[in-house]
């Protein structure tokens, strides 16, 4: 029943309209972003001896990280550089009040609407391949077991050596040919993956919708966002140093973490109940971490349990820390990541990593916060939880619009499903569409984590509405 459909050029436009988004800079913010200077060049040490790489998707030009993964004894050494936005942008400036408008890069299928001038966070700023750039310096040891046994950060020169997206590092790695840079970063990333899990992390590992041009633009179709264990190993060196920043504010009382709460019980019994109904085991002692992570990829099972697992990670956040004031464990965890943690890793996409940035610099070299951080941590968390809301809604609106128009002129057609989810009185069961990759409502479905055949019934470009209904389904649930 699979096919590929596609849609014709879309106006995505309308979406950023409707968020009044637009990706052009006052005249005063492009000028200062033409004529950015490193403004603490005196103070930086120098390590572009140090052969970092970069690792993004393909096509991406503002690079925020660059990185070197070295065994260390039977632990790691790890170097990851963070371009150094706050070096670029001067407080109370043009860019600076901008950059406070937009909190963070916005993503669009045709384009990005960016939060700083492209000058910048594509030029000067980006730590892109043979450039001596300025850079924020994290240097992490990591014994054999995945435990934090030392962090430095510090402002330094780098120059990266090379650029890899994903699949590069992958056939890379297949083919025992690694850059010596990121050879050990695959074990390094399965340590640390182990470590997380043992604190009671979640990965969840939904369907990823992407949106993808096709016939040079001229149509669109989804597709699942590929994802590789080169994606998994990378992120662990970013979830290394958010949590490294995050401990550093914790400690100091001061600072912008990211916060999720612990499950509550009501997730976890509703998890356990879903896997006893699907008929898949939870290994005695497992956390729900553990469990979901253990779950075979290419079940349909898994799917719906990883959707009824998203429950766990309800309350999502951000917390302000104020001195003097005495935190619980449980208001400033993020249990996701199974501990502290703030995002410090992408200032050239997000506002707040540029603040938890100086905070970690001021507190390790014992200097005190300056005011024009200090002074801003408070608004930062609104701040940041608005520009999240409205990147969420730009994506999922983009989303939506394209399934519509896709399945415009494919009424009546049908397409081999799985359904994620049951109906639970308020909204109808859900089902995903691997080719093209659509998530939709759907009728008369079977229950969760079953086969079936659907048939396109609602396909509205103007409301971005689309249904399902379900008219055969597999002779049992699969398990």
């Amino acid at each position: 029943m699979q096919r590929r459909v596609f849609a014709p050029t879309l106006d995505f436009d309308r979406i950023r309209r409707e968020l009044d988004l637009t990706a052009d800079f006052p005249p005063e913010a492009t000028a200062e972003a033409q004529s950015a200077a490193d403004r603490f060049g005196d103070g930086r040490v120098d390590r572009t001896a140090i052969e970092f790489v970069t690792i993004d998707p393909p096509g991406s030009k503002d690079l925020d990280q660059a990185l070197h993964v070295v065994a260390d004894g039977d632990g790691f050494l790890v170097h990851y550089a963070i371009a150094d936005v706050a070096a670029l942008v001067q407080p109370g400036g043009a860019i600076d009040t901008e950059s406070h408008e937009r909190g963070q890069t916005m993503y669009f299928p045709d384009g990005s609407v960016p939060l700083h001038p492209r000058p910048l966070s594509e030029g000067i700023g980006s730590l892109l391949p043979d450039q001596v750039r300025p850079a924020v310096l994290w240097t992490v040891r990591v014994d054999g077991s995945g435990d934090v046994i030392a962090v430095d950060v510090e402002r330094a020169t780098i120059r990266s050596r090379e650029r890899f997206d994903y699949t590069d590092v992958m056939t890379a790695y297949d083919a025992g040919t690694l850059h010596p840079s990121i050879a050990a970063l695959p074990a390094f990333g399965r340590t640390r993956r182990d470590w997380s899990l043992q604190r009671g992390a979640v990965q969840l590992d939904l369907p990823d919708q992407e949106i993808v041009p096709h016939e040079g633009g001229r149509a669109w179709t989804l597709q699942m966002a590929p994802r590789t264990p080169a994606d998994d190993w990378n992120a662990q060196v970013s979830l290394l140093v958010g949590m490294c920043a995050g401990d550093i504010q914790r400690k100091a009382g001061i600072g912008l973490l990211r916060t999720v709460p612990p499950a509550s019980d009501q997730a976890i019994t509703e998890l356990r109940a879903a896997a006893q109904h699907l008929g898949v085991t939870w290994a005695d002692g497992a956390s729900p971490g553990e469990f979901l992570a253990a779950l075979p990829a290419d079940a349909p099972t898994t799917l719906a349990l990883m959707t009824v697992g998203s429950r766990l990670m309800r309350g999502s956040g951000y917390l302000s820390l104020e001195p003097g004031t005495d935190y619980r464990d449980a208001d400033v965890v993020h249990a996701g990541v199974g501990g502290v943690y703030a995002h410090a890793t992408a200032p050239l996409r997000r506002l707040g990593d540029r603040y938890v940035t100086e905070v970690c610099l001021a507190v390790t070299s014992g200097r005190d916060v300056p005011d024009w951080v200090a002074t801003a941590l408070g608004s930062l968390r609104k701040t940041m939880a608005s520009s999240d809301q409205r990147a969420s809604t730009a994506e999922r609106r983009s989303v939506d619009l394209t399934e519509a128009v896709v399945l415009a002129d494919q009424i009546g057609a049908r397409f081999d499903a799985v359904v994620m989810r049951d109906p639970n009185g308020e909204r109808p069961a859900e089902v995903f569409v691997s080719a093209p990759a659509i998530v939709g409502p759907c009728a008369d479905a079977p229950a969760a984590g079953a086969a079936c055949t659907v048939e396109v019934t609602v396909a509205d470009t103007e409301s971005a509405a689309i249904g399902f209904r379900a008219v055969a389904s597999a002779a049992q649930s699969l398990r």
